[in-house]
């Protein structure tokens, strides 16, 4: 035991020695992630195609149904869940299953035929910035237009005051920066994660040291540790450096359990090492590896929820995206760092990051075994 855990260290040193020792991999782990953080954060912009709505109606009347049917008949949105209570319209919005969200008072219809002004709360998800100021938006001018309807149908109802009244929570007052800057975290692990675990194997089959390795006393699976743990170290490291970065310079108020947050973001590295090194054991060159990289890479940003929100994305790539990691990792550090997410839905969302990794880990050792006979 003692001399495995001796022999495990040795390789471990060696890794972070490649890694710091070549300027080239210092500059790849220090400049680009910060870079990037810096201008991302001022130059992305977004854009939202389909809104998915709660509604809760008090009022439950011929006009409270009418003007909910404006938003059925809009181009903007495209489902609508009816709740029953302020808790299922709350966890709809917590678990992202709806971008806005309407609250009907039960005086609604009675004020409209009396003249007097009703009011409407409109709830968006402030996580998705663009997708929030949209969605009031939208929602605005539907009610706006309902109002002057009812007007031109009944000339008994002069054009009724409908107040909207706008929260949005988790983001009270629309800071695009919180959800790009926070979103980044997730973006630049993955570069750096990728990138350092895919090149791994494939840097030292192109050196031809990969035989040296071969013939030392270490087994396909020291060697796939030992080649994992700096990957995720490194990484790691410079997500929480990204973090401290968002929270004192771009004044992001951190929410929710540092502990938690720490444990849940080395679980998600992990699977994302476990992904690169997968790649790299089918790469014989780095070029190889780079390019499954940026091959994997793409379509997984995509399909994680940063562009577009998960749930309006056609159903089959709804399915798909359950088997991308990044998904689960964008959905828990920006869960935890915006409200506070319970450690039940926490483990919910890393179980799913606990089994691609072992099943990359898995694929990974199996094609590296072959590749050693």
């Amino acid at each position: 035991m003692h001399k495995r855990l001796t022999r495990i260290l040795a390789l471990i040193k060696k890794e972070f020695l490649t890694i710091f020792k070549d300027p080239k991999n210092r500059a790849l782990i220090i400049t680009p992630p910060i870079l990037q953080l810096l201008v991302f954060a001022h130059a992305i912009t977004l854009e939202v195609r389909n809104i998915d709505m709660s509604v809760l109606d008090y009022s439950n009347s011929y006009y409270s149904r009418e003007l909910i049917s404006r938003f059925y008949d809009s181009i903007w949105f495209r489902k609508i869940y009816f709740s029953k209570t302020p808790k299922e319209l709350k966890d709809d919005i917590d678990l992202k299953k709806s971008q806005i969200a309407m609250i009907i008072q039960n005086d609604f219809e009675e004020n409209i035929k009396k003249n007097k002004p009703s009011e409407i709360l409109i709830i968006s998800d402030g996580r998705q910035t663009n997708s929030a100021t949209l969605a009031s938006n939208y929602a605005n001018s539907i009610i706006s237009s309902f109002s002057d309807e009812l007007e031109n149908d009944n000339k008994n109802i002069k054009k009724p005051k409908i107040n909207v009244i706008t929260r949005n929570w988790f983001n009270p007052n629309i800071e695009y920066k919180w959800f790009l800057t926070v979103s980044l975290i997730v973006m630049l692990s993955l570069v750096l994660c990728l990138l350092l675990s895919a090149l791994s194997i494939a840097r030292e089959r192109e050196l031809g040291t990969f035989n040296q390795l071969m013939v030392s006393p270490l087994t396909n699976d020291e060697i796939l540790f030992s080649k994992t743990l700096p990957a995720v170290i490194v990484a790691f490291v410079s997500s929480i450096v990204i973090t401290l970065i968002i929270v004192f310079c771009f004044k992001v108020p951190f929410l929710g359990s540092v502990i938690l947050y720490l444990i849940a973001n080395f679980v998600s590295l992990v699977s994302i090492v476990a992904l690169g090194l997968f790649i790299s054991s089918f790469s014989y060159t780095q070029q190889q590896a780079i390019l499954g990289v940026f091959a994997f890479q793409t379509p997984a940003v995509l399909l994680s929820g940063f562009v577009s929100p998960v749930e309006d994305m056609p159903l089959f790539f709804q399915y798909i995206s359950l088997l991308n990691p990044i998904r689960y990792y964008m959905l828990i550090i920006k869960g935890i760092y915006f409200k506070a997410m319970d450690f039940v839905t926490v483990i919910e969302n890393l179980i799913p990051l606990m089994i691609i990794s072992v099943l990359m880990f898995y694929f990974a050792r199996l094609s590296f075994k072959l590749k050693t006979q």
